[in-house]
């Protein structure tokens, strides 16, 4: 069984949200910061997801400021920025940790499913993205360099084909 089953997050209007939601479902799971270099990254998460959410796929922001205070907004910023500036309608959720004592359950499994470079299990920065399949097997890890076009061609291989 996939650990989505049993794990929850907190959305980013603070409702607890079960992750069981989305099984069946496949997923683009991204840490994501409202102030950093890879910031317009949002807009071509965007376009995925407008793309591709007919096929069966979820996009999944969680917003996080680990990496040189790039996240440093209430909830109501994150989502007037993201909305603004780049029509996000994908989910968000509340920042998180996804590196230390603090890291959230869905990322202690992601980074286990799938470790970095050299087998490293921490995240080196903001818009590292993991890939999730329909059955809840974490099939890639993705570096913040890795745009979502590049993406989209494995998805493309992923999904179902359009009806």
């Amino acid at each position: 069984m996939s650990p989505l089953a049993t794990l929850h997050a907190t959305t980013l209007e603070g409702e607890d949200m079960a992750l069981s939601r989305y099984l069946g479902k496949t997923l683009l799971i991204v840490n994501v910061a409202s102030k950093c270099g890879f910031t317009p990254q949002y807009r071509g998460l965007e376009a995925l997801y407008r793309q591709y959410r007919a096929r069966g796929l979820e996009i999944l922001g969680f917003p996080c400021d680990q990496f040189g205070h790039q996240e440093p907004g209430a909830a109501e910023e994150i989502r007037q920025f993201c909305t603004l500036n780049y029509e996000v309608s994908f989910p968000l959720f509340a920042r998180i940790a996804v590196n230390g004592a603090d890291t959230h359950p869905l990322y202690q499994w992601l980074k286990r499913e799938a470790p970095g470079v050299l087998g490293s299990q921490g995240i080196k920065w903001n818009f590292t993205k993991f890939l999730v399949d329909a059955e809840g097997r974490v099939r890639a890890r993705y570096a913040p360099t890795d745009t979502p076009a590049a993406i989209g061609r494995e998805l493309d291989t992923l999904l179902p084909a359009a009806a």
